[in-house]
């Protein structure tokens, strides 16, 4: 792609934003029950499209994870269209007066919530994200520029065609979609550079993916995505309960963020509790790399490595440790955490209390699955992705992190003396 094309799309996005940003909560609401219909109706294509993806990723060696992570059926493409319309009866909150205060000369100053504009966003492996994307930022009345990774071409292509037309036949500024279809890294790299038209870029993917936004943009960004998470066992864990949060937390869905890649257990855990455990996890076919005490108790499992505590894995692979005190599980995580999720299992109230006031994270967790760090499950409706930085938006995105505000000033007359 030449970059002027690259720029008449975020020209485009760019004059379509000033026209979503006047919508009504009733038209918006209108396009994406039409859109979620749009992509029921024409499911057979998006599967059609996605298998040759998938064709791809398996000639390319992916693996079973991110091949899950890629994959569309039918249940997937009706959560899709689901999820339009749950946000469709979301709480809109453009237009929202956050303040109104009067000064003592008369003036009535206000805050008022608008859309950011221009929102870009990088992605990777994931072609449901095309459509959770254009929903919220469409309902917060923002266009959106989707740059998806190659392993997905074709169906976030055909997802991206869906919608647009779909706005198109609504009366709909067709144009507040617009997918980037080249995969060359040089049309990324100046996606990252065009803050000409693009108020906000946010990357949804790896740690490469991540730093390489970071060191490049020049648009604002949000980080989102990396997912070193932890899961500390402490000594006055219930054992049971431990052994059920860790399962589901390594392997109901192994290849998201939200996943945990290491586990840190007190060595005073008990060793019958303990091999429980790894045998479960083995049975969900959980690679496990481990320290050296792990394998005075387990010797034939795989030795860890420095890199293994710095891992996101994204895959049904686990790096466990074993500390001497919550105070080293919570350096532990200071050291090697991405600032996603981290939980604890305990019965030690003042040892929750600890983990809660001392870990850094976006959500942190006392006896619970890091698998809920999630727009849906926290009632959010849906979600852009889930913020590791602490400014403007943290942990799960919804539609309140896809608008900023302006201050709003009626007079009745004043001048500055």
């Amino acid at each position: 792609m030449s970059i002027t094309r690259l720029q008449e799309q975020g020209k485009k996005a760019k004059q379509a934003s000033y026209e979503l940003g006047k919508l009504s909560s009733i038209e918006k609401n209108k396009g994406l029950i039409a859109v979620a219909e749009a992509i029921l109706i024409q499911q057979e294509i998006i599967i059609k499209e996605n298998k040759k993806d998938i064709e791809k990723a398996k000639d390319a060696g992916i693996s079973g994870a991110l091949l899950d992570r890629l994959t569309l059926n039918e249940n997937r493409i009706i959560a899709m269209a689901e999820g339009l319309k749950q946000i469709a009866q979301l709480d809109d909150p453009i237009g929202e007066i956050a303040m109104m205060k009067k000064r003592p000369n008369g003036l009535q100053i206000g805050q008022k919530r608008v859309p950011l504009g221009v929102i870009a966003i990088i992605y990777e492996a994931r072609p449901n994200v095309t459509a959770d994307a254009f929903g919220l930022c469409f309902k917060a009345g923002n266009a959106v520029l989707l740059k998806g990774g190659k392993e997905a071409l074709y169906s976030n292509m055909a997802i991206a065609e869906i919608i647009s037309d779909a706005l198109s036949k609504c009366g709909l500024p067709k144009d507040g979609i617009q997918f980037i279809a080249d995969t060359d890294r040089s049309t990324t790299l100046a996606l990252m550079k065009l803050n000409k038209y693009v108020d906000v870029l946010i990357p949804r993917g790896g740690k490469n993916l991540i730093q390489s936004v970071i060191q490049n943009s020049t648009i604002p960004i949000i980080e989102t995505g990396a997912g070193n998470c932890h899961l500390y066992i402490d000594e006055f864990a219930d054992l049971d309960q431990a052994i059920s949060i860790v399962i589901n937390a390594k392997t109901q869905r192994p290849g998201v963020c939200n996943a945990i890649e290491t586990l840190l257990v007190h060595k005073a855990i008990d060793k019958s509790k303990f091999l429980e455990l790894v045998e479960k996890l083995e049975s969900h076919s959980v690679e496990l790399r481990v320290d050296d005490q792990v394998r005075k108790w387990v010797p034939r499992l795989e030795r860890s490595t420095e890199r293994d505590w710095d891992e996101e894995y994204l895959d049904l692979i686990l790096a466990i440790k074993t500390v001497s005190s919550l105070e080293e599980a919570i350096q532990h995580i200071h050291n090697y955490g991405t600032g996603h999720s981290e939980a604890i299992v305990t019965e030690n109230y003042t040892h929750a209390q600890k983990f809660l006031d001392e870990v850094d994270a976006a959500a942190v967790y006392v006896n619970a699955s890091t698998r809920f760090t999630d727009g849906f499950e926290f009632g959010f409706g849906a979600e852009i992705g889930i913020s590791t930085q602490k400014l403007h938006a943290r942990g799960p995105m919804g539609l309140k992190e896809l608008t900023t505000t302006k201050y709003i000033i009626y007079g009745t007359g004043q001048a500055r003396m």
